[in-house]
């Protein structure tokens, strides 16, 4: 049929209106869906930041009290609440809308998704009423463990006084027995982690189980089996695990000698992005519930990509130098550890009255620490052996089951497998670093079973060591063998294993976050 002229006319003006009115249409029923959506606040995000009062205290003095409870809910956690819970996406440097990123391991379904949603405007995945009710009654949960856990502290007694089959904690390498117990027994009752599902294997839900960085990899694949604190109902978690391994994305993404980190950079940006889009969780807390773990020396380095990562996530870290933005209050020391083979080294050692050695170091020039420790004493002292590698026919691990004291200085970052070395050698560890948070710090007092040595003071390392009496050091090598089971990496894992210390590290830190106050 042939249109005149005049209902050509109408028929364009038609059309016109209804480009005008369908986009009207839409904001009015985002602005009465979500009013605040056109606000400033909800466009720019806030410099606040929350203010961490954590339940264990992380003062390093030898008092057995500064395993510190505070006295009333409010004190144990005070935020600020922020003010965009919106995941914001980099530009590049030019200030342009930042390319879609490619996400690793999805389709091209998911992949058209996440192209679109970061072109476009930032987008909030928001709760359903369930979900917020659900969220109150984990909250509610939290809050009564605090209050257990408080009062759990007020017992100063060297020794717990709950029940348990196990293993009852007791003595001074605990900064308080009982509130640890308490708050270990409330882990096991309560802590759920959801693994989140996206990401494919070898760089995501996959790392190394042997040598230098296995407690990365097999805390990766425990979580994977879901046999420990997992629950796969998102609903029903306290915390998110991210698990991504950085050893395996510099194996994977790195070209050696290069310099060229960009690979890392694009795999941690895309897998939050993807996680926030297709989750409400990282969202709501801007990451403050979600939690990684890294035993490579770039972990910390990874985090920087994604602001919220750094600064709000529970960051578990082997390299916890407090000099390059390690936050005890939020993120968790995680041991160093290197094993061979499956099978954990025969603990213990020669008996102390056999240790003919007073101190004893063997490893390369790795890092300025270790170039101090070796032009002082290398070859110098019979009481102080420093190698920078065993003479032919000298056993390194019998060395160390036969020395007092085992010296464990920073190589090109602080942390060093020879600490755990160390203890499992029963030999007395010398900690020599500067910036350094040693492991489960919240709860073992490091100073009853180990010798700090700032670096400043590596040429009187003899002295420090001989000022040290026997009765003394008899006490600390105790201490020593009786704090082995925090740090045995058994398979399955055992209760208060190393696995166990590692998850209840995030427990503590979990008990400071307050979701619904971050989404007020």
């Amino acid at each position: 049929m042939r249109l005149t002229r005049k209902t050509q006319v109408f028929s364009v003006s038609s059309i016109s209106v209804g480009f005008l009115v369908i986009p009207l249409v839409v904001l009015l029923v985002i602005f009465l869906i979500q009013p605040t959506a056109f606000s400033s606040s909800s466009l720019s995000s806030s410099s606040s930041e929350t203010t961490w009062n954590p339940v264990a205290s992380n003062d390093t003095s030898n008092s057995g009290s500064n395993y510190s409870v505070p006295s009333s809910t409010e004190e144990i956690w005070q935020p600020q609440p922020s003010q965009a819970p919106v995941f914001t996406f980099s530009n590049n440097q030019r200030g342009a809308p930042a390319p879609a990123p490619q996400i690793f391991g999805v389709d091209d379904e998911v992949q058209e998704t996440i192209t679109q949603q970061v072109e476009g405007p930032n987008k909030t995945l928001f709760m359903s009423s369930s979900s917020s009710s659900q969220l109150e009654k984990l909250e509610a949960s939290l809050g009564r463990a605090r209050s257990s856990i408080r009062e759990a502290a007020k017992v100063r007694n060297k020794t717990s006084t709950h029940q348990d089959p196990d293993y009852v904690p007791r003595g001074p390498i605990y900064r308080n027995p009982n509130a640890f117990h308490r708050s270990y027994l409330e882990m096991e009752k309560l802590f759920k982690i959801y693994v989140y599902e996206e990401g494919q294997v070898p760089i995501f839900h996959d790392g190394p189980c042997f040598h230098m960085y296995l407690t990365e990899g097999r805390f990766i694949h425990e979580m994977e089996k879901g046999k420990l604190y997992r629950t796969t109902d998102p609903n029903q978690a306290l915390v998110y695990f991210l698990p991504f391994s950085v050893v395996r994305m510099v194996q994977f993404l790195y070209l050696p000698d290069t310099y060229d980190r960009n690979g890392l950079k694009l795999a941690i940006i895309d897998y939050i992005n993807l996680i926030s889009h297709k989750h409400p969780f990282w969202n709501r807390s801007l990451g403050a519930d979600h939690f990684m773990l890294s035993c490579h020396d770039w972990g910390p380095f990874t985090t920087a990509f994604v602001p919220h990562l750094l600064h709000k996530s529970i960051r578990v870290l082997c390299n916890a130098n407090t000099s390059e933005g390690f936050n005890p209050s939020k993120d968790a020391s995680l041991p160093e550890i290197k094993l061979i083979t499956s099978e954990i080294p025969r603990l213990g050692g020669q008996p102390p009255s056999k240790r003919s050695t007073l101190a004893f170091f063997a490893g390369g020039l790795h890092g300025h620490i270790r170039y101090l420790l070796l032009n002082e004493w290398k070859g110098k002292d019979q009481d102080v052996q420093v190698y920078e590698k065993v003479p032919q026919g000298v056993s390194y691990e019998k060395m160390m089951k036969s020395s007092k004291f085992c010296l464990c200085p920073s190589g090109y970052e602080v942390a060093s497998p020879r600490v755990v070395e160390a203890i499992y050698a029963e030999c007395v560890p010398v900690l020599i670093s500067d910036g350094y948070i040693p492991p489960f710090s919240d709860v073992l007092d490091w100073k009853s079973f180990s010798v700090q040595v700032p670096v400043k003071n590596i040429s009187d390392i003899k002295n420090i060591l001989m000022s040290i009496s026997n009765r003394q050091y008899l006490r600390m090598q105790r201490r020593v063998k009786q704090v082995q089971r925090h740090f045995l990496m058994n398979g399955p894992p055992k209760r208060y294993d190393v696995f166990h210390m590692i998850v209840h590290s995030v427990w503590l830190r979990r008990l400071n976050i307050h979701i619904q106050d971050l989404l007020t």
